[in-house]
């Protein structure tokens, strides 16, 4: 098969920049139920604008391209070991080309491979069959959504829930309590997969594996088609919405599947996957390795907008004139929200904290300053300019025992692993969405009074240790679109400089020039949190779910 690794390469590319018709589909319909002057009608525009520049410009949907996992179906007589070479070429090939992060870790030591080859990356299942094609199927699932993933054994006591017993109604309970878990923090709205029974190993398997039907297909259980369209009908009735930032869209897709199990053991596997539902396959000639079909409908010509849904008149975000102050490119203009305040204009209406529907826009410029900061309010949108800092896991478990090679007083921290390719005149930005914050919760506190940071900008919110250290010193979170890769790197004029290569090209500390970076403040200086309070009131709805449902 000399046109494997091509066919292989190619694949990877359209499942990273592409997004899949179906699922297209899905986003444009959770856009038709979503209000788009709230946050989560914001987040939902930000995403589809997100997904067009993403196929455009060929380059990663989200920056976290994930583990590469392959499911491989191949006729009896095909060399699986030639194959896995050649998927191995092509995924260091993409790799260089930008199209997919280096992602790879050793699990000891913490050195990124820098090719996203190690001991068991890329994930490769081979099964043979009795067809003549070469089935080839490919995910790519962020670590973000991956972290959402979670495993229930009955019977079980569930929060909200009560008592999950091993029948239908118990495998219910906990499908709904899987949505509930995961809030924001796995880049609502998502996709989940379900698998009912195997071990620990192959029920996750299983979950997994639901991800690869078809977003529009019916299961052919009877049973268990029922089960997803009830949890379909449910789940957006818990209120998380997009990002987690409240609203009528938390769940685009749910697939459910069965497998025998142990009489001890009673196992229901959720994966969670985010809205980036990456996703793609071909069927492969065996004699020569070309493409003969893909397996997915393309999402080239396929609108993510809710067609049919009047669209209220964006304000576009202009220059205010001041020196330095930048302009908001296009795309991040806030449908339905009023002109841009300064920072001074923004401190007179301080104690005037803003509505869902109503935000505030506030532009700032780097360094910022604690008075400024005490003048912005859960809700209000901020459009940032000047430098920023990258900083992830790595980073901030070195910092509590080192000092920061810049001075971070007044800075923002940017949760983010970008994608990066180098050339002649050095580092260029392919991709550039924030990473889930609450990794971080053991450290950003300390940080942020230890260097005098004043915002930080990731996805998911924060819990509450930082949430007090915010109000103690006087900063603010500001929630980025997670998955908005393209969207974010639109803004980064300019790679300034690098620090901590050592850790590898997601976890390095990135100095970022940007220009009209918007995202919204959910956790104050003034002790507000909407994770918290949208995790709260999500709660509430979720007991109204506790009476049986399938008997």
């Amino acid at each position: 098969m000399q046109h494997f690794e091509d066919s292989i390469y190619n694949l990877i590319v359209e499942t990273s920049t592409n997004l899949p018709g179906d699922v297209r589909r899905a986003v444009a319909k959770g856009r038709a139920l979503e209000d788009r002057a709230t946050r989560s009608g914001l987040a939902l525009t930000t995403i589809a604008q997100n997904i067009g520049m993403a196929e455009l410009q060929v380059s990663p949907i989200c920056q976290d391209t994930g583990m590469p996992t392959f499911i491989i179906h191949t006729p009896v007589g095909v060399n699986q070991i030639e194959m896995k070479k050649d998927i191995h070429s092509a995924i260091v090939r993409a790799t260089q080309n930008g199209k997919l992060r280096p992602n790879s870790v050793d699990s000891l030591t913490g050195e990124n491979s820098g090719d996203n080859l190690g001991a068991g990356t890329p994930v490769i299942h081979f099964e043979q069959w009795e067809e003549e094609g070469v089935d080839v199927r490919l995910i790519l699932k962020g670590g973000g959504c991956e972290n959402k993933n979670i495993q229930y054994s009955l019977p079980a006591e569930l929060e909200g829930l009560g008592k999950a017993g091993r029948d239908l109604d118990g495998i219910r309970k906990c499908i709904l309590h899987a949505v509930y878990q995961a809030q924001g923090q796995g880049c609502s709205a998502g996709f989940i997969g379900v698998g009912i029974g195997g071990d620990r190993t192959t029920g996750y398997e299983l979950a997994k594996k639901q991800l690869f039907r078809k977003v529009e297909d019916i299961n052919p259980v009877e049973d268990l088609g029922k089960l997803e369209d009830y949890i379909m009908e449910n789940a957006n009735k818990l209120g998380i919405g997009t990002m987690g930032f409240g609203g009528e869209v938390t769940l685009l897709g749910c697939k459910v599947g069965v497998m025998n199990r142990l009489p001890a053991s009673f196992f229901v596997s959720v994966a969670y996957n985010c809205w980036a539902f990456r996703r793609q396959g071909v069927l492969v000639d065996p004699a020569t390795g070309k493409i003969k079909e893909w397996l997915y409908e393309s999402g080239t010509g396929i609108s993510v907008d809710d067609a049919g849904v009047p669209s209220p008149e964006p304000v576009a975000v202009h220059a205010a004139g001041a020196a330095g102050s930048g302009v908001v490119p296009e795309d991040a203009t806030i449908p339905g929200a009023p002109a841009v305040l300064s920072a001074a204009e923004a401190a007179e209406g301080a104690g005037q904290p803003a509505t869902a529907g109503g935000s505030r826009e506030v532009r700032l410029t780097t360094p910022i300053s604690e008075e400024d900061i005490r003048s912005l309010w859960v809700g209000d949108v901020v459009i940032l300019s000047g430098e920023m800092h990258t900083g992830r896991d790595a980073l901030h478990k070195y910092l509590m025992d080192h000092e920061t090679p810049v001075d971070l007083n007044g800075a923002v921290i940017y949760h983010c692993g970008p994608v990066m390719l180098k050339d002649e005149e050095g580092w260029h930005v392919k991709a550039a969405g924030p990473t889930t914050s609450i990794r971080e919760e053991p450290y950003q506190g300390d940080i942020i009074k230890k260097f005098g940071i004043r915002a930080v900008i990731g996805k998911g919110g924060m819990g509450p240790k930082t949430l007090k250290a915010l109000q103690e010193h006087g900063g603010v979170y500001l929630n980025a679109i997670g998955g908005a890769a393209q969207y974010y790197a639109e803004c980064i004029k300019k790679v300034n400089a690098v620090d901590f290569m050592e850790f590898g090209i997601p976890e390095a500390m990135w100095h970022l020039q940007v220009d009209g970076f918007a995202a919204i403040v959910t956790m104050d200086s003034h002790g507000n949190s909407l994770h918290a309070d949208v995790e709260k009131d999500s709660a509430a709805k979720l007991a109204q779910f506790r009476e049986p449902v399938f008997k």
